[in-house]
């Protein structure tokens, strides 16, 4: 039997705003964009007392919360810290996934033969505030859906430790929200159907629950059940991705080579936001017909939108371009890669403007990336070789 410990660091963002500015510590804190249209990124606990949460318009958090401190944010310290969060961990922990910026998942099955797995887990995690100032919460059981569920219920700055003997106990009375997986949609379909706690949908047939909720609706039952055979992925930090295409024929059609650039950040953008990755940093490269080659870079708030990307590439492009020669070779590469969502990483855009990209990348992994692209990438026909 596994033992699996999840770690989640408590209103992340907040928590790194109040390091170093002690005044915000008991006051209600909304991360986010100025804008009215702006979503919010994080939040207090003294924030969500008043209804406030992560992908809220700002107005609505500004209505419900007026009294709230407003932050523009920082990602470059959100990363630096949760960066050194995860050293501590690599340092101790035999196997550990990184799942997202601010929260990480540990493999310690066999610990226990030569110590108390949450003893250990106890004086990571104190390990942890002592180095980091960051409050931090840990659940430990048998697989990621218990443990995840434990340490939201251990909120905030706690510990809870669910036994196998004990997992239908603890999951019975909590609402279905609790189970990873579960968003606003298929919580409202549940909630229609008189389906409230955990326990109720542990005792419905498997093959009522996909008859509802499709392929899905078994991997939730199973949840519900306490069922969840995912491993734990050892983590491995991505650096970088890119894109090149070498033309069959050397080209000067200035024209075709930016409507490429489009088509190929499009696609190495899409693929950031399907590892939920976000990027600082532009490259653009070319190379000439005489084989000299020449880079230019950008640095850029975290993103991984496209329409920011795009003129970025596209300005890199003009630069780099100086001699006026056939081109080769043209690439692209995001780089200072970190972990994070499209809510996120732009924290001046709008919930429409989300929504789009989201409804635009469920296209794409559903029926493939190339069904669904911009007019301009219609008419190229070049290879591409994408890289890490």
């Amino acid at each position: 039997m596994t033992t699996i410990l999840h770690m989640d660091l408590d209103t992340f963002f907040v928590a790194v705003e109040r390091l170093t500015n002690s005044k915000l510590i008991g006051r209600p804190v909304i991360v986010g964009g100025f804008s009215d249209r702006s979503v919010v990124a994080g939040c207090s606990y003294e924030a969500r007392r008043y209804g406030v949460h992560s992908a809220m318009p700002m107005k609505m958090a500004r209505i419900l919360c007026p009294d709230a401190i407003v932050i523009r944010g920082d990602m470059e310290a959100y990363t630096r810290y949760s960066d050194m969060v995860t050293s501590i961990i690599a340092e101790r922990a035999p196997v550990y996934e990184k799942a997202s910026i601010d929260e990480h998942y540990l493999d310690i099955t066999g610990m226990d033969r030569f110590f108390g797995c949450m003893k250990w887990a106890r004086e990571l995690r104190q390990t942890i505030i002592s180095e980091t100032g960051l409050p931090i919460s840990l659940g430990l059981s048998v697989n990621k859906t218990v443990c995840k569920i434990a340490t939201g219920q251990a909120k905030p700055n706690g510990e809870m430790e669910v036994p196998y003997d004990q997992i239908v106990t603890f999951l019975a009375p909590l609402s279905i929200s609790k189970i990873p997986g579960i968003g606003d949609k298929t919580y409202r379909l549940l909630r229609s159907m008189g389906i409230a706690t955990i326990d109720t949908l542990s005792r419905i047939p498997p093959e009522m629950v996909e008859k509802v909720l499709g392929q899905n609706g078994l991997v939730i039952w199973k949840k519900a059940n306490g069922i969840d055979p995912t491993p734990v992925i050892p983590y491995s930090e991505r650096k970088s991705i890119s894109t090149e295409t070498t033309f069959d024929q050397d080209t000067i059609d200035i024209l075709m080579i930016n409507d490429l650039l489009v088509k190929m950040v499009e696609k190495i953008a899409f693929s950031l936001r399907k590892k939920q990755k976000l990027t600082s940093c532009v490259t653009v490269k070319i190379r000439y017909s005489n084989f000299d080659t020449h880079t230019m870079q950008m640095r850029i708030p975290y993103t991984s939108f496209d329409h920011i990307l795009i003129p970025v590439t596209k300005e890199l492009f003009r630069k780099v371009y100086q001699r006026r020669m056939l081109i080769r070779l043209i690439g692209v590469r995001f780089s200072h890669l970190i972990t994070g969502t499209q809510q996120i990483d732009l924290f001046d855009d709008t919930p429409e403007l989300i929504n789009l990209y989201q409804a635009v990348d469920r296209v794409r992994l559903r029926y493939g990336r190339e069904k669904l692209i911009r007019a301009v990438g219609l008419g190229i026909n070049v290879r591409a070789d994408d890289e890490e």
